[in-house]
């Protein structure tokens, strides 16, 4: 037995096995097509006997999660039946809180958005008050959905822990240190929720969508908005760090006596960004991005750089091209990309349906081994 699994208990297997089949499934539902996969396929990619995976399949069919997609045809033997994830059968809602607005999609289960909506949102206001706004504004969401929903997921600045869904000291906005997001809101919708970095969540979205390179690759998706972070992905998995601190690349201090930051210290990045882009420099703002990029890049040497935030949704083509340029004249060139608008939702919402797929918070990623038994 696998030491990995000794001690585990029959359930426990099952369900791993079963997420590890619907995880499969989910990737073929993204890939070109949308095709579904064969029980004998599956068997041969998760390594469960055939017999495993036809109970697999005949539970997930029965709960509406999986359907049939048709009959291939016959290459000499009995035609095989393809299976595909039911991506209509369940939904899950993401949303960002940017300070200044809320955006938030609904999702299928391949991760699909089928409605999103954007409202205003000031995360000055005291806490209770933007509670109360933050689940209004889910709930127009959410009354899209057309079947069930398994939870929601939401993405804002940090420091956070994601663990617990509890805010620390919310850069800008301190009064919602110590709030307990993930708990008031799982009370005002009644559905699970789960609470992670903008960035992270943005990191999730571009690696599901494959838009950062082959399997196991190495990424930073830089932030510009209200705030600057980043989200890190090394190997193909999310770098959250052993604090969930990860990623707070907007406080590398690049000026000593630089203008005074809103974390307290002087010359942050992300100070001299704001700085910038707020007396309409967004030239500056963009090559003072890319130092950043390159000295994270000297650090980690990651593979590419992807873009994302209002900031640069304001200039897209500049800030990929001065960056990309800035990473060049420091013997760093790599390739830069612009994410999605909504990449920071749409990542939310893969954060909600990770327990559905055990914990694989979005495609794409290393797909876990199988584990003895059905």
């Amino acid at each position: 037995m696998n030491p990995s699994t000794a001690g585990a208990n029959l359930p426990a297997l099952r369900s791993h096995n079963t997420a590890l089949v619907l995880t499969l499934l989910r990737e073929a539902a993204g890939a070109p097509g949308g095709g579904g996969l064969s029980r004998p396929e599956l068997a041969e990619r998760t390594g469960l006997t055939p017999q495993a995976v036809s109970k697999i399949a005949a539970r997930l069919r029965a709960e509406g999660l999986v359907e049939e997609a048709g009959r291939r045809a016959s290459t000499g033997g009995k035609p095989r039946t393809d299976l595909r994830l039911a991506a209509g059968s369940r939904y899950a809602a993401g949303a960002h809180l940017d300070g200044e607005r809320l955006t938030a999609v609904l999702t299928d289960l391949a991760g699909r958005a089928v409605a999103d909506r954007t409202l205003p949102l000031d995360l000055g206001r005291p806490v209770e008050e933007g509670l109360a706004a933050i689940a209004a504004g889910l709930r127009t969401v959410l009354a899209a959905a057309p079947a069930p929903v398994l939870g929601v997921g939401v993405g804002m600045r940090g420091p956070l822990d994601h663990t617990t869904g509890v805010l620390h000291r919310v850069t800008g906005h301190p009064h919602w240190a110590g709030c307990p997001l993930r708990a008031e809101l799982a009370a005002r919708l009644g559905l699970p929720v789960v609470v992670d970095k903008n960035t992270n969540a943005a990191a999730l979205a571009v690696l599901a969508h494959g838009s950062a390179g082959p399997a196991g690759s190495s990424f930073a998706y830089l932030h510009l908005g209200t705030g600057l972070g980043a989200g890190l992905v090394l190997g193909g998995v999310l770098h959250r760090g052993g604090r969930t601190g990860a990623g707070e690349f907007g406080h590398q201090v690049v000026r000593l006596d630089g203008p005074e930051c809103r974390c307290g210290n002087r010359g942050c990045l992300e100070a001299l960004c704001l700085a910038a882009a707020g007396a309409g420099d967004l030239r500056g703002a963009a090559r003072l991005l890319g130092v950043g990029a390159a000295n994270l890049a000297a650090l980690l040497d990651i593979d590419q750089v992807v873009l994302g935030g209002g900031t640069v949704a304001a200039d897209p083509a500049l800030f990929r091209d001065e960056v990309a340029a800035v990473l060049s004249r420091y013997g760093r060139p790599l390739p830069v990309a612009v994410g999605g608008p909504r990449a920071v939702a749409e990542g939310a919402a893969l954060l909600a349906l990770a327990p559905l797929f055990g914990g694989s918070a979005a495609p794409g990623g290393t797909t876990p081994a199988a584990t003895p038994g059905p």
